[in-house]
């Protein structure tokens, strides 16, 4: 049986204190990863889960940050290398939520903090962490974009420029970085059960209407986001880069 073992590597997750990130926190953990555990305000949820990950022999640590300030990442890089040493794996994952609108009636400020949360994220992420990287001749960036990327559906536009702009600034990271043996994929979840879900409100059916439209007639699940980073983050996808990768059920099938 083929396992995943990322023993020695070193992983810095944003958002990592959200209802996705502390599933993927677990999950690499579990594979022996090192982990930085990013928050921006959830100090109280960041402990519970910095105890949970270190009961399972890795090492780790909690750091506060803003991902969309320049200063601010770069000091997070400082007090993970300071920690646990230089990163091998970035997990962009942090997103800022608000109403879906229309065009017409979308707060030009929803634009701007999109482009700030996917575009200048995954900037900054990569200013901060890849020059260490290409020292190491080594890397995984894995950034979590989205289905709606692909379906652009009434109310999504400020999400959708986001995430299709983060789409554009990863592909070409990918070819710019390469030669140094780091990889560089995104991760499009579709509508995913997580465990806010199944804590606080009864489960939509599986067969519900979202799911009448997937082929795998389901909902995906958070862990099975989790178990495609941490695939990503191994030497078994070692030749996979500038990928955009939907874990969606088939709901949305890039084409060539």
């Amino acid at each position: 049986m083929i396992q995943i073992d990322l023993s020695g590597k070193i992983a810095v997750v944003t958002g990592g204190t959200g209802e996705l990130g502390r599933v993927m926190v677990r999950t690499l953990a579990r594979s022996g990863a090192d982990v930085a555990i990013h928050y921006h305000a959830n100090s109280e949820q960041a402990d519970s889960l910095l105890n949970e990950v270190q009961e399972m022999g890795v090492r780790a640590m909690k750091v506060q940050a803003d991902i969309t300030e320049e200063e601010s990442v770069f000091a997070m890089r400082d007090a993970i290398k300071g920690t646990l040493g230089s990163p091998h794996i970035i997990v962009n994952n942090a997103v800022i939520q608000y109403p879906w609108s229309s065009v017409l009636e979308q707060s030009i400020d929803d634009y701007e903090s999109q482009f700030r949360s996917c575009v200048l994220q995954n900037v900054l992420m990569a200013k901060a962490f890849t020059p260490d990287m290409i020292k190491e001749k080594y890397g995984r960036i894995i950034a979590i974009n989205s289905e709606c990327s692909m379906q652009n559906l009434p109310g999504q536009s400020a999400y959708v420029s986001g995430k299709r702009g983060m789409d554009g600034v990863l592909r070409v990271l990918a070819r710019e970085i390469g030669e140094h043996h780091i990889t560089v994929n995104q991760v499009a979840p579709g509508w995913t059960i997580s465990d806010k879900e199944r804590n606080y409100k009864p489960l939509i059916p599986r067969r519900n209407p979202y799911a009448k439209s997937v082929p795998l007639r389901r909902r995906g699940e958070d862990q099975e986001i989790a178990h495609t980073v941490v695939f990503l983050a191994s030497d078994l996808a070692g030749f996979i880069t500038g990928a955009y990768i939907p874990v969606c059920g088939g709901n949305v099938m890039p084409a060539i």
